[in-house]
């Protein structure tokens, strides 16, 4: 009679035999299944996550027993992609709506603008440098780590110092759950770059963006990735998004020019939809946020 090895009970069996490891994985799925919450895609995990500033705005729902819902792709980009998600409280009803975003995995992952924004920003341990550096699959994770982390930061930083950003909800590895900028329908705010303000409003767009800039350069900061597409409007409420690069001016090496081209990049856009130079001069604004930021 053949003695059964280890190998037998590791290695798939060719009569279709399922491994230990196998049968135990199938039971952690049957039983997450049977523990599946009674609506929605999944319970809320805001036990295990890092939660955002305090005091926390009266939407935010806590409660262990919330489940999450999914409810679409709202943008999809080269390091990241955005889902509407909803959270209920079935208990009481509450429910809200937030922004899922979400880094990619390796495989599909393309961080190819962080190495000028990771200036700054080294890791202490050398071999998360190294790995990083060279990308590396271990290394391109730590990335997307880093930018979650660095996003969720700034957020609750921003936030807290009173800057125009979403509320930063909670961050799970590398989901970062926010205050979703839109009506309770989930339609979601236009971008800048789709409105055609009248005379009066463009104004007033400005005058707030320059006010969130300074507000910015005040901490030594700028956007580092500003553009019309991350703007949002609401309710006439102008908001900045994609933060995960935030830029600090003094010590980057290269902070001066992401401050350029931040303001360039603005300054274009209000300039073609009518706004007199004299409030739209890119010169005079870049020396009031050098200013800010002590850097002249």
């Amino acid at each position: 009679m053949r003695r059964r090895t280890d190998d037998s009970v590791a290695n798939p069996n060719r009569k279709g035999r399922l491994t230990l490891e196998e049968r135990a994985r199938l039971a952690i799925e049957r039983e997450n299944q049977d523990m599946a919450p009674p609506e929605g895609d999944r319970w809320s995990n805001w036990a295990d996550a890092g939660h955002g500033p305090e005091p926390r705005p009266e939407w935010v729902i806590t409660e262990q027993g919330a489940c999450d819902h999914e409810l679409g792709v709202l943008k999809t980009g080269k390091e990241a992609d955005v889902f509407l998600l909803r959270r209920v409280f079935p208990d009481t009803g509450a429910e809200v709506t937030m922004a899922a975003k979400r880094y990619r995995s390796n495989e599909h992952r393309n961080f190819q603008r962080d190495a000028g924004y990771l200036e700054g920003r080294r890791l202490r341990r050398t071999r998360d440098m190294r790995a990083i550096e060279g990308r590396t699959s271990f290394g391109m994770n730590l990335i997307a780590q880093q930018w979650a982390i660095a996003e969720f930061g700034a957020l609750s930083e921003l936030w807290q110092a009173g800057v125009p950003v979403p509320y930063p909800v909670q961050l799970y590895g590398t989901e970062l759950l926010m205050e979703f900028i839109g009506d309770a329908d989930g339609t979601a705010a236009p971008r800048l770059a789709q409105m055609r303000p009248d005379p009066d409003e463009l104004l007033d767009l400005w005058e707030q963006l320059v006010a969130a800039l300074l507000a910015l350069a005040e901490r030594g900061q700028t956007h580092g990735d500003l553009s019309p597409y991350n703007l949002l409007v609401h309710h006439c409420r102008l908001v900045l998004i994609d933060l995960p690069q935030v830029v600090d001016v003094v010590v980057n090496p290269k902070g001066r020019e992401f401050m350029t081209r931040d303001v360039h990049n603005v300054v274009k856009w209000f300039l073609a939809r009518g706004l007199p130079e004299r409030f739209a001069d890119p010169d005079a604004l870049l020396e009031m946020l050098a200013s800010e930021a002590r850097l002249i």
